[in-house]
């Protein structure tokens, strides 16, 4: 009998341990999950599953620091070894944020927080992708962790972007100033304090299943990074405006960061203290603002869609208004609609700016398959003037700009590198554009990589997954590498798509879901 007691504790033990390791790998854990439909439609113009592969595996390619033995994007190396030696601060890791070898801690939090968001909404759908993405996001907080490790200091930028932008070389072979740039209370930072206290509590809730010791790490630090952030507030770019300017300005200043943040530490923690400071400080913070565009400046419609989720699904009554908020963007998007608001190109891309507009095609679309979700659970819709718009009309739009994307456009190409039979050969990106170090293991100097940069030979690297900037306003792509605004990849661009394509793989019956229990 003590046997059989010991055998059935082990197994109970060994279970329990399985589901852990389970969750936390992306493995089958099934439970009831408002994702599992009774039937998929089984065809679909577009391979989601293959993009949402590769629109992570992207991130791999963008990694600075020392590369794992797992590193799948191989012709990258080693980079940035000594990053933060210079103030005796290890900030060695992280991403770099586009096609430099600049480290900027404003976007790249942001990315964090998206990267989290995707995962907290859709990773459930992610099938194998799921600890891929988990991957992803890690590399970025194991980094955000060393960048916030002083207390009321967190180190936001390593690299000079002016110098690094004079030279077109790998970062393997890098040798402009690694110099580093801090906010303090001093020189305050309330907009990149507060988002990078977003992405840690975000993340918190990723790692909260499967690594609870490393999430509790997590949640900790957002608590105490927020708390600086709201103390000594002020715009980075004020203090550091010769060194994150233009690259990453605070253009809508820190109000908004400091709305997100707390929505996402009211997210993690649950603390009545987060939901007092919204219901006393959202006004001022711009709340109601009817400012349309969310990307890595301005913050203020994401948090709506954040905070409506407290309202709609767990019936917050003192969230109320921010339905109301959410329903505003959501009219804005509605062609055709009362208050509607959007650019679209002829061949139906959302535009928002020639610089990289492609980044909020996919944070809107990522918006908006988001708040149907919402929508679908609290059995609602939103009404735009007397127009009826619900939660399917917004997947239809969300999926139309995913489409497009991915080769439903006048020029029958995708804008994601690797993915279909045409797609930009010659992007923004040092390292893709330059021979790897496998195949020119000698030292590429500072301006001998612009004969490169400015000939018309495609890039020797693909960056497999790299969502560029996009077409023009007319649906025009030159595919010219030093057009950085249509050729340039970005980590914010790729992140919230990776939410869009896991939930538009699921849809279609290219994913089964196999991680069906709530990720946190």
């Amino acid at each position: 009998m003590a046997c059989a007691n010991f055998s059935f504790t082990f197994l109970v033990l060994c279970s329990c341990f399985a589901t852990s390791f389970i969750a936390c790998h992306g493995f089958p854990v099934h439970h009831n999950n408002t994702f599992h439909h009774r039937h998929h439609p089984r065809f679909a113009s577009h391979n989601y599953r293959d993009a949402l592969t590769k629109s992570i595996l992207f991130f791999e390619g963008q990694r600075s620091g020392k590369l794992p033995s797992s590193q799948r994007m191989t012709w990258r190396r080693d980079s940035g070894l000594t990053d933060g030696s210079t103030v005796h601060v290890d900030l060695v890791g992280g991403y770099y944020d586009a096609g430099d070898n600049v480290k900027f801690g404003f976007p790249m939090a942001f990315t964090t927080t998206m990267l989290s968001w995707s995962v907290l909404e859709f990773g459930g759908l992610m099938k194998g992708e799921l600890q891929n993405a988990r991957e992803a996001i890690r590399w970025a907080t194991d980094y955000l962790l060393k960048a916030t490790a002083h207390p009321d200091t967190i180190y936001v930028q390593v690299g000079d972007a002016i110098k690094d932008h004079a030279c077109w070389e790998r970062p393997e072979d890098m040798d402009t100033p690694r110099s580093v740039f801090k906010v303090d209370k001093n020189s305050p930072g309330s907009d990149v304090a507060a988002e990078t206290a977003a992405a840690l509590a975000a993340a918190s809730l990723v790692f909260r299943r499967c690594d609870p010791t490393y999430a509790k790490l997590l949640v900790r630090r957002a608590i105490r990074v927020f708390q600086f952030a709201d103390k000594y507030r002020g715009a980075y770019s004020n203090g550091l405006k010769r060194f994150v300017c233009p690259f990453y300005c605070s253009y809508s200043g820190y109000e908004d960061e400091l709305l997100w943040g707390a929505a996402w530490l009211h997210k993690a923690t649950k603390n009545p203290t987060y939901l007092n400071y919204i219901q006393v400080n959202g006004q001022t913070l711009g709340a109601a603002q009817f400012d349309n565009t969310f990307g890595w400046d301005n913050k203020h419609v994401g948090a709506r869609i954040l905070l409506s989720k407290a309202f709609l699904v767990q019936k917050l009554q003192s969230l109320h208004d921010y339905k109301g908020h959410a329903d505003n963007f959501i009219c804005s998007l509605i062609p055709g609609a009362p208050f509607s608001s959007a650019q679209y190109t002829p061949g139906g891309l959302l535009f928002k700016m020639s610089d990289s507009n492609m980044q909020y095609v996919t944070s809107t679309s990522f918006l908006l398959l988001t708040y149907a979700k919402y929508l679908t659970s609290a059995r609602t819709v939103v009404n735009c003037g007397g127009t009826v718009v619900t939660p399917k009309r917004l997947r239809t739009i969300a999926k139309k700009q995913v489409d497009y994307l991915l080769g439903d456009n006048p020029l029958k190409m995708s804008f994601m590198v690797g993915y279909g039979p045409r797609y930009p050969q010659r992007i923004h990106h040092r390292g893709s554009s330059l021979p790897s170090i496998a195949a020119h293991p000698r030292k590429i100097q500072c301006t001998s990589g612009f004969s490169v940069m400015n000939s018309e030979s495609p890039n020797p690297n693909v960056l497999v997954g790299a969502m560029v900037g996009g077409p023009d306003e007319h649906d025009r792509f030159p595919d010219e590498r030093s057009d950085y605004e249509q050729s340039e990849p970005a980590t914010y661009i790729n992140a919230p798509l990776v939410g869009a394509l896991a939930y538009l793989a699921h849809s279609s019956g290219q994913l089964e879901v196999l991680a069906a229990s709530p990720i946190y």
